[in-house]
């Protein structure tokens, strides 16, 4: 069965990383890849109840502009990129970024977003940066997998999943974790910031039940403690060289409490890994 990938780009430079990385990703797979690109129009706002329209002169030279841009991103994508397994598709659109990529996930039924966690700055173009944990934060229909300025893809070391086991898991969340995981060979190394001196009767149930979703494939557990969650994390990934984290994004979850604290943010905003944010699809 194909993957269906939508890329969210502005043409910067980091936005043509995170494609080349997704494309090195799946580069073994049956890919259709839907390159998405929102252009804005002089004179209107996203937030302007007035929306600009085909035959709105505005509007057709701000739609051609972006699609001459596709026309340049395709040829270089040609250039560096013959795989046969390969479809591109591009979208030219008015919209705000979150609800352009919502749309596109639920018309091109669409398996994974991947985008980058920088823009063009200084461009009133820019999408990324802030929006980038914008769209981790409200793409809640499939995963979103983030890619930090110049991370130049490599098979995956191992994959960090901060957990605090007070959430259940379902192996249909968990999805794209298992699938990176097989694609590459890659270890799954499950973390836990101790705040308890032991686990509770549903976090120890919670535990049992993820260490059976990712039996078979290799896993180990990792527990530290006297840290702060966002502290501990970033040192576990720090001192073993870790190349991806993956958080399951759950309303009340640990990632829902962790990306309303600003500290924590910075986990987003100042990302040296690709982050995958995972979702309970049955919201």
């Amino acid at each position: 069965m194909d993957q269906r990938v939508l890329l969210p780009t502005d043409f910067s430079k980091n936005a043509l990383n995170a494609i080349r990385y997704a494309l090195d990703m799946y580069k073994d797979q049956q890919c259709e890849f839907f390159m998405m690109n929102v252009f804005r129009v002089d004179g209107y706002s996203i937030d302007n109840m007035m929306v600009p329209e085909p035959g709105n002169k505005a509007y057709d030279d701000a739609k051609k502009a972006s699609e001459e841009n596709f026309r340049k991103l395709l040829d270089i994508l040609e250039l560096h990129n013959t795989n046969p397994k390969h479809t591109y598709h591009t979208i030219s659109c008015y919209n705000s970024l979150i609800d352009a990529i919502n749309d596109s996930i639920a018309k091109k039924d669409i398996d994974i977003v991947v985008m980058g966690t920088k823009g063009s700055t200084g461009s009133k173009g820019v999408i990324f940066g802030t929006n980038t944990v914008a769209t981790m934060e409200a793409v809640t229909d499939c995963p979103v997998l983030s890619v930090p300025e110049d991370f130049r893809f490599s098979p995956p070391v191992e994959i960090v999943f901060p957990t605090d086991y007070k959430t259940n898991f379902k192996r249909r969340e968990l999805k794209y974790l298992l699938d990176i995981s097989k694609m590459h060979k890659t270890p799954i190394r499950i973390l836990h910031i101790i705040e308890e001196p032991k686990l509770s009767k549903t976090q120890e149930a919670n535990k049992e039940l993820l260490e059976s979703i990712l039996s078979d494939i290799e896993f180990s557990t990792h527990t530290l403690s006297d840290t702060k969650v966002h502290k501990g994390i970033g040192f576990f990934i720090e001192s073993r060289g870790s190349d991806m984290v993956a958080f399951l994004n759950k309303q009340h979850s640990f990632f829902g409490i962790m990306f309303t604290k600003p500290l924590v943010k910075e986990i987003g905003y100042h990302a040296k890994i690709p982050i995958l944010v995972l979702n309970d699809y049955s919201k």
